[in-house]
């Protein structure tokens, strides 16, 4: 049974939602609004005028009066220019400056909440500090985090917990992968600021809202419960609507078309992520030796882009074909990943890209790079619903294990074992989506009215 939204004086339940400025977390916290606004909140999404720009076209209309963008503004310095205030195309050196003005910009947050007056804050799991700038104002505030619970019990565990040791031996990280797991953080302890408050900080006691399900994690939702003494509350997977970036890209779907159920692979590493040389070079030959249909996103850096011949090896173009598709622009990856023709996925494990192919049912070929991705492809490895192209002692992929691998998944046994298991895993997703938000719901009206912040019928 549905959730009804009670009313706070004459008017519903404001929540606002305050993500991190990348698009891997403004999408899941669009997701959740959108979820909510079909319940009868009233949503207050919070960004910099530069991210609103590219989410306002993912909003339908029917949400046009539910959803409402609100800016946020950063300081501005020569060094950090409005167009830099988020991390698509930043470049990597000015990622800690970003971060750094956000949180200076606390004032700015404070005064939207004293004007807008909503009921809860949602903020971003990185963005600990404005749960203190709620609580002045005696605004209730709840984390939403936008990785699943596997790699956040794995790493809560470590840092908190190292004493003991991580009960599930299907999740761990590669000799090379705990290299760079200890320079991340030897990194980040160096740019760390006194008042600095980090992912793991306590916070409210009370729930804590987070981009997965129960059919996916059950056991990592509530290990880290134990852990933290948290009530995680599962959102669903961040999933867009595969028709909701619009009917562009005629030529693509008409190629797509062409091609046989299950027979081509689509090829993308998200949107701030981009491949070295030598492993776009190893991905074109495997893709050229494996004779599947594919359809490959190259991008690179901004400011650093290449002409796509001359980026990939010598007459790759011209060898494939008609057999694939290179692109050097953005990709509707929805529509893609939903269309019947697509059997298969190389991914670098975000996990809103995880979720997506599960969710479309499409199996996935795992080629992790850093941050949460190696345990994200442990986990849909376990589950049941992917494959690991597994780097050497080096770090480096190889052609022939991707070629391989590729023709097992598109036309062999092992691809028709994936596909059974992530369609059964599928199914049981969409079946729990409404149970799950009507959960969402509850909670956070029993967490305001907990506070004292809103009278429930």
């Amino acid at each position: 049974m549905d959730t009804q939204v009670t009313e706070c004086g004459n008017t519903s339940m404001k929540v606002l939602m305050f993500p991190w400025l990348a698009y891997g977390h403004i999408s899941p916290f669009l997701n959740v609004a959108k979820k909510l606004a079909d319940k009868g909140f009233l949503i207050y999404l919070c960004s910099t005028p530069i991210n609103l720009k590219s989410i306002v076209k993912k909003i339908p209309e029917k949400y046009f009066v539910s959803i409402q963008l609100v800016e946020y503004h950063l300081p501005e310095s020569p060094e950090l220019p409005p167009h830099y205030h988020t991390t698509n195309g930043l470049p990597p050196h000015l990622n800690h400056t970003l971060q750094k003005a956000l949180k200076l910009s606390k004032p700015n947050f404070s005064k939207i909440l004293k004007n807008l007056k909503p009921d809860v804050v949602v903020y971003d799991i990185l963005q600990q500090w404005a749960e203190g700038v709620a609580n002045e104002q005696n605004i209730p505030a709840v984390k939403l985090l936008t990785s699943g619970a596997a790699v956040f019990s794995y790493f809560f565990n470590l840092v908190k917990k190292p004493e003991i040791e991580f009960p599930f031996p299907a999740i761990y990280l590669r000799k090379i992968e705990l290299v760079k797991l200890g320079e991340m953080m030897a990194k980040s302890a160096k740019e760390k600021e006194p008042d600095d408050v980090g992912p793991f900080t306590e916070g409210n006691m009370q729930i804590m809202l987070m981009s997965t399900s129960r059919i996916i994690e059950a056991k990592y939702i509530d290990y880290f419960s134990e852990l933290s003494n948290w009530k995680v509350i599962p959102v669903g997977p961040p999933v867009q609507d595969s028709m909701a970036n619009g009917t562009d890209d005629v030529e693509l779907f008409d190629w797509l078309g062409k091609k046989d159920e299950n027979s081509t692979v689509f090829v993308s590493f998200g949107s701030e992520y981009f491949l070295t040389k030598e492993d776009r070079e190893e991905i074109a030959f495997g893709l050229e030796f494996s004779n599947v249909n594919f359809i490959w996103v190259v991008r690179f850096p901004k400011g650093e882009e290449q002409n796509l011949e001359n980026a990939l090896p010598h007459g790759f173009l011209e060898r494939i074909g008609e057999r694939g598709r290179v692109l050097n622009k953005w990709a509707p990856q929805p529509r893609i990943l939903n269309h019947p023709n697509t059997g298969g996925f190389i991914s670098h494990c975000g996990w809103n890209s995880v979720m997506e192919s599960v969710d479309f049912g499409v199996p996935i070929i795992a080629m992790p790079m850093h941050l949460d991705q190696p345990v994200n492809a442990r986990l849909i490895v376990e589950l049941g619903v992917a494959v690991e192209i597994v780097r050497d002692d080096d770090g480096k992929i190889h052609r022939e294990e991707i070629a391989q691998v590729l023709e097992n998944v598109i036309a062999g046994k092992t691809g028709d074992n994936l596909r059974t298991k992530v369609k059964d895993v599928s199914k049981k997703l969409k079946c729990i989506r409404g149970e799950e938000m009507d959960a969402v719901a509850e909670e956070l009206i029993q967490f305001c009215k907990n506070s004292n912040k809103v009278q429930i019928m």
